[in-house]
């Protein structure tokens, strides 16, 4: 079975200052993939190249056997900080009807059948009792749940996520977590995160991001990982196991 992404000799500069360098990546269906590594070490930029919101420098990029501008009918995408107006009057269910791709049309325009597309999916993601709350009016999981939803309402066979859980407390982040473990039954998942927690029990692979990539098809926790953030040792001790991979080489 082919990979749902493949990465070949890529490399990536900002204004000839180079970011990532060298990455070959090959990542199965079915995966649930946690992009880890330090800020500024390359994980927003290589969610975006793996999205066609960036071109590789150097090397290529293949989403679903295509390129990243031709497979985009097939992603989802949930956007690092998403800054909502908390005034602006628009409902849960205006947001996840902006996920269509003639969204531009307005949400008057919309046909019955897709906005009972959008109720399916936050009811499947436990939010469909706000679809006409203000989406300013919201808790920040329940936000997130909603963007989540946008992603989902055309069906995509992969989802990218960039610091999901950056503005969620300790319970939220564990709700969020089990709901993309339960996605992950039917979608490839790459989730950009600093946050070593979500190694303990909810993804499959790890791939390290510091300038180049390593890859991991599995869950632990090494002592060159912990090295890339150069954090206390108490930010990995979430009952996470620490079994021993092989060196980075």
């Amino acid at each position: 079975m082919p990979p749902v992404i493949e990465i070949s000799d890529m490399s990536f500069s900002y204004h000839r200052a180079p970011v990532l360098r060298e990455v070959n990546l090959r990542i199965p269906e079915g995966e649930f993939v946690l992009l880890m590594g330090p800020n500024g070490g390359g994980k927003t930029t290589l969610l975006k190249l793996m999205l066609g919101l960036l071109k590789p420098t150097k090397g290529t990029v293949r989403v679903l056997g295509k390129s990243p501008r031709e497979a985009s009918p097939r992603i989802g995408y949930v956007p690092q900080d998403v800054h909502i107006n908390q005034r602006f009057p628009i409902t849960a269910l205006d947001v996840v009807l902006m996920g269509k791709p003639d969204a531009g049309r307005g949400p008057a325009w919309h046909s019955p059948a897709e906005r009972t597309a959008a109720h399916k999916v936050l009811d499947r993601l436990g939010v469909g009792a706000y679809c006409q709350r203000r989406i300013g009016s919201l808790s920040g999981g329940q936000r997130q749940r909603v963007m989540i939803a946008r992603a989902l309402i055309t069906q995509p066979a992969l989802l990218f996520l960039d610091e999901p859980t950056s503005n969620l407390d300790a319970q939220g982040q564990e709700e969020l977590y089990e709901l993309l473990r339960s996605l992950n039954d039917t979608i490839t998942i790459v989730l950009a995160s600093h946050d070593l927690m979500v190694l303990s029990s909810y993804v499959r692979s790890v791939a390290c991001v510091n300038q180049t990539v390593y890859y991991h098809p599995a869950p632990e926790v090494t002592d060159a990982m912990v090295g890339m953030f150069h954090c206390p040792v108490e930010l990995v001790a979430h009952g996470v196991p620490h079994r021993v991979l092989k060196e980075h080489e």
